[in-house]
């Protein structure tokens, strides 16, 4: 409920919201070039919501178990993660300090080792069995959707005039070192040339 109040907020499209066993997963329609603020809000106000829900659980019912298990699917979604909000929270962290592409890289990596650690420190039931099965395949297809992902981040750049503040001087034409909110100038040997110059080479075919 949190990340839907928040996303009407911003009026981000809903594409749909998936009940799972440790909460709700919601999809946007949105591209990868979202505002960064405007997503950590959305990603936050997941768990937030969910400590206001553990609070009236505790004053409405004062039970003990009931809480716990509320505040059990409150820390386990805060694990870094794919797709659990401590991933979400994470990744925005990333894309603030390093390039597009490798914030999504670690990601992968951070999911798979807490992924890994669960399974050889746990004691298995039937419903952590479910979850670590939804993470995993969730975080193999995200492996899979590596550079479908970059490339999607790139010709929304190529499409789309976004208006960020902060610019990025790149001194080679990689595009991998793109980062998101940025504005970038690439050198192409002899001069800088704008960000959309240098996507034109990557998209326009004519």
């Amino acid at each position: 409920m949190g990340h839907v109040l928040m996303g009407i907020i911003f009026k981000w499209k809903i594409e749909k919201i998936i009940i799972l066993p440790f909460g709700a997963l919601t999809i946007f329609d949105e591209g990868v070039n979202k505002s960064i603020f405007e997503e950590f809000l959305i990603a936050i106000m997941g768990p937030i919501f969910q400590i206001i829900f553990t609070f009236f659980l505790y004053f409405l019912t004062y039970n003990d178990e009931v809480v716990s298990y509320s505040l059990t699917i409150l820390i386990f979604n805060l694990l870094p993660i794919f797709p659990l909000d401590g991933s979400k929270i994470l990744n925005l962290f990333l894309n603030e300090i390093l390039n597009f592409k490798i914030s999504h890289t670690i990601l992968i990596i951070i999911s798979v080792i807490f992924i890994l650690t669960i399974i050889l420190y746990s004691d298995f039931n039937l419903i952590l069995i479910l979850i670590l099965t939804f993470l995993l395949v969730r975080v193999l297809l995200e492996i899979k959707n590596h550079e479908s992902l970059f490339n999607r981040f790139l010709l929304e750049r190529y499409l789309n005039h976004y208006n960020f503040k902060k610019s990025k001087k790149i001194y080679s034409m990689n595009l991998a070192k793109m980062k998101r909110s940025y504005k970038h100038l690439f050198f192409d040997g002899n001069r800088f040339i704008s960000e959309h110059e240098r996507l034109k080479k990557r998209f326009d075919f004519k």
